[in-house]
């Protein structure tokens, strides 16, 4: 089984929690690995946290090894570049558009991502939502949606899809239309089956305060949501909404639902964080490949100090393992 990771920015933590996520994995399986950037950011990476990694350049998938380098670039990325460096926000581009071409040649089974800001790369001249929608658009994926999955200390889960993502608060009711909440339903139905969950109950929150007390704090819960969830029960989807935010996620963190979907970013992302911050996964769901990534930023105050967290890329990882292997 070959697993991409694409490195990100590599004037963040990237790297490091690549390289410490990889150390963790390779005992408990024998899934191979390509890391698709900088060679020589990785090699440094390794020696300076003292992991003795074996890693090779590759050449081809029948090389005997774990471990794999691939530089898609033609010349490697200076070392001490800035954090936010304009060369190392364009290679990240270029880095996820090679996994993901890999991906949908079958040469790799899945991908994960290092985080990238997305700041830097539209600063550095690249027009860029985000990794999701830049991942969508290439794959011709026009039925997409995002998936952020964590758990607490004691084990307990949240998976949380996104109607809307990368969106201003002030466009969000807008841009939110039946169609979209009806996709996120429907993908988070089949995630659950995907993920072998013994059942498939998706709870729809409302946009508004109370899910609009009935059309007193806005109409869309009437005209948009409800309609969706309504739809998606006469396809036999055990969905219930809409239903009030401030309140739903703690009955999802109990067990009442086994996935929630959000209006909107921050909604379904803050109580998602809030219990798994070191634990989140970012899914995309809809893809003609696995993609996962670890649920945070490019930390850029840490890099390179050997202390970054590896939880979430770990998390990621083996997630994609999981969904390549399938329910079982």
């Amino acid at each position: 089984m070959w697993l991409g990771i694409t490195l990100g920015d590599i004037t963040g933590i990237g790297p490091e929690v690549t390289l410490k996520a990889l150390a963790a994995e390779l005992p408990l399986d024998d899934a191979r690995y390509l890391i698709i950037g900088d060679a020589g950011a990785v090699r440094r990476g390794n020696d300076q946290l003292g992991l003795g990694l074996a890693l090779q350049d590759y050449t081809g998938p029948d090389r005997n090894g774990r471990i794999f380098l691939c530089q898609p670039l033609p010349e490697s990325l200076p070392s001490g570049l800035p954090a936010g460096a304009p060369a190392a926000a364009r290679a990240a581009v270029a880095w996820l558009k090679d996994g993901a071409e890999r991906c949908l040649r079958g040469e790799l089974k899945a991908l994960v991502t290092a985080p990238v800001s997305k700041e830097q790369i539209i600063r550095a001249g690249h027009a860029f939502v985000g990794q999701t929608e830049f991942l969508s658009e290439l794959a011709r994926a026009g039925r997409t949606a995002m998936m952020l999955l964590g758990h607490d200390d004691r084990g307990r889960w949240l998976r949380v899809a996104l109607a809307t993502t990368h969106v201003p608060i002030k466009r969000v009711a807008a841009e939110l239309t039946q169609a979209k909440v009806e996709l996120a339903i429907d993908l988070a139905a089949r995630a659950c089956r995907d993920l072998g969950l013994p059942r498939a109950r998706i709870a729809v929150c409302g946009l508004n305060p109370h899910a609009g007390e009935g059309g007193k704090l806005g109409d869309e819960e009437q005209t948009i949501v409800g309609p969706a969830v309504r739809a998606a029960q006469e396809r036999r989807i055990d969905a219930v909404g809409p239903l009030s935010a401030d309140t739903l996620f703690h009955h999802a963190l109990k067990g009442d639902y086994d996935a929630v979907v959000a209006m909107y970013h921050d909604q379904g992302l803050c109580p998602l964080k809030l219990i798994g911050f070191e634990t989140g996964v970012n899914w995309t769901l809809g893809l003609p490949f696995v993609r996962t990534s670890p649920d945070h930023g490019t930390a850029y105050d840490i890099a390179g100090k050997g202390i970054a967290d590896p939880s979430s890329m770990i998390s990621a990882v083996r997630l994609a393992k999981r969904l390549v292997i399938g329910p079982g």
